[in-house]
């Protein structure tokens, strides 16, 4: 989700919740901080008459204010943890998906007051200690989500400028291996002169030569197949069929071209656009294997992220019944 002028609004409306939370939560623990009167929540409210303790004792979130904050939060993260159920029934008139991930970001944002004051800044017994831990790693993980979704993408945009669909990666680096090794086959059959069909034609030509002349192109790709050969065998196809191209010298782009260069000063014309298009699909793998990286580290975090948020609304509901069984 990307963070535009089209989530405006939601921030603006976090904003004023924030504030009004906050005037609320003053009015309650400390009314002579405002120039106004904030109305007291009553104590008998259906579902809250069990609740006796006031914001004199200092514990805030059994007061009756205190309570909705933390219920509040509750159904923020339930809705929260909703977003891939919603995801996943794309045509349902329940809000559209931008809604929900609007949503998703801009509530759990609010929870972060919510919880601050339901728990009056501070943590309690080891339960407390315990879910404020897991709800700060919840966030931290959701924020780092969302910042390498608003740099990844342009990352990608300037550094892969043809991205290849994610699940024809594998094929097309198959592709590439392949192209590798027939041009591998080839030369080798050159230099075993089973494939060089011109070598009667240039080796006719060679005798209408005067003295001793320059040899034909023929002549001057036969004297370098053999580190050419030696070059794809050992470095170019190794680094294709690698999966991350680690430890091998031509994952370097800077490593690569320095390779390339030196090979390219010894080796003829001939030689030159093969060693070229040899480069080209080493370049095209590098890229391939940047865009994995930048995947998976684009939806790495979700692995950890989920599964913790689930965690949260079980430990949070489970300290919702203590609380109110220790209240009742």
């Amino acid at each position: 989700m990307i963070i535009n002028r089209s989530h405006t609004i939601w921030g603006f409306g976090t904003l004023v919740a924030t504030i009004g939370l906050g005037v609320l939560y003053v009015g309650q623990t400390n009314p002579g901080a405002l120039p106004f009167n904030v109305p007291v929540i009553p104590a008998n409210l259906p579902w809250l008459k069990a609740v006796e303790a006031s914001a004199t004792d200092g514990d805030f979130g059994a007061t009756p204010l205190g309570l909705l904050y933390g219920m509040a939060g509750l159904l923020i993260f339930i809705f929260a943890a909703l977003l891939g159920w919603r995801r996943k029934r794309i045509n349902w008139p329940i809000g559209s998906v931008q809604f929900w991930l609007r949503g998703h970001i801009w509530l759990t944002v609010l929870t972060i007051p919510l919880v601050l004051f339901h728990c009056n800044f501070k943590g309690g017994g080891p339960m407390t200690e315990v879910l404020l831990g897991l709800y700060a790693f919840v966030m931290l993980s959701g924020f780092y989500g969302l910042a390498l979704q608003n740099v990844l993408p342009k990352l990608m945009r300037d550094y892969l400028p043809e991205e290849v669909i994610f699940d024809q990666i594998p094929h097309v680096r198959q592709l590439l291996v392949k192209e590798a090794e027939r041009i591998y086959q080839l030369l080798q059959d050159e230099a075993s002169g089973r494939a060089l069909h011109h070598t009667h034609q240039d080796h006719d030509e060679s005798h209408h030569s005067h003295g001793h002349g320059k040899g034909s192109s023929s002549e001057k790709l036969t004297s370098n197949l053999p580190s050419l050969i030696s070059f794809i065998e050992k470095d170019g196809i190794p680094y294709l069929k690698s999966p991350s191209g680690r430890h091998q010298r031509l994952v370097s782009h800077q490593v690569s071209d320095n390779l390339f260069h030196v090979l390219n000063a010894r080796l003829d014309e001939d030689s030159t656009r093969i060693l070229e298009r040899l480069q080209d699909l080493c370049d095209e793998k590098r890229r391939l294997d940047l865009q994995v990286r930048l995947h998976f580290w684009l939806h790495s975090w979700l692995i950890i992220h989920a599964p913790a948020s689930l965690i949260l609304i079980v430990v949070t509901i489970w300290h919702a019944i203590v609380a109110t069984f220790l209240y009742s």
